[in-house]
C-alpha cells in the first residue's frame, strides 16, 4: 500500500487536513456504508446512490492511500475485492459522529422554526426522520 505522507505545514489547521480527507461529495458516505459492514464495489455502489464507478473507484483509491480504507483482493476465479475501514478508518467515522448529531439537530431545528412550513410548500424539503450517519441506524 502507498500512503501518501503530506508535509505538518501544508495543512493550516487539523480540520484543514481532515478535510483533505474526507473532502468531496461522497467520500463521507462512501464512509458511512463501510462503517455498517465491509462492502464489495457493486455493493458500495447500491449503498451510494448517485455516486458514478468512476468517481467511486477514484475516492476509494484516494481513501485508500490516505490509510482509510482497506482493500481486499481474494485470489478467486472470477476475482473478488471488498473494501473495509481500517482503524484510522474506524477513529474518523467515530469523529465524524459528533458532526451528523449536530446534522441531525440542524435538521429537526429548521423543521420546528417558524416558516418551515413555507420552506416546504416551496419544495425545500425537510427529513421526517433522523439521518443516518456513520455508526448510527
Amino acid at each position: 500500500m502507498t500512503r501518501i505522507v503530506r508535509r505538518p505545514g501544508a495543512f493550516v489547521c487539523g480540520i484543514d487536513a481532515a478535510m483533505d480527507v474526507i473532502g468531496g461529495k461522497w467520500k463521507v458516505l462512501i464512509l458511512w456504508a463501510l462503517n455498517e459492514k465491509t462492502c464489495r464495489f457493486g455493493e458500495l455502489r447500491r449503498a451510494v446512490p448517485g455516486v458514478t464507478e468512476k468517481v467511486l473507484s477514484s475516492h476509494l483509491k484516494e481513501l485508500e492511500d490516505d490509510g482509510i480504507v482497506h482493500r481486499e483482493v481474494y485470489a478467486e476465479v472470477p476475482p473478488r475485492v471488498e473494501y473495509s475501514l481500517t482503524p484510522l478508518g474506524l477513529s474518523l467515522n467515530a469523529a465524524l459522529e459528533p458532526l451528523g448529531a449536530w446534522g441531525r439537530d440542524h435538521i429537526y431545528r429548521s423543521a420546528e422554526e417558524p416558516g418551515a412550513e413555507a420552506a416546504a410548500e416551496s419544495g425545500v424539503e425537510v427529513a421526517a426522520e433522523p439521518v443516518a450517519g456513520p455508526g448510527r441506524r
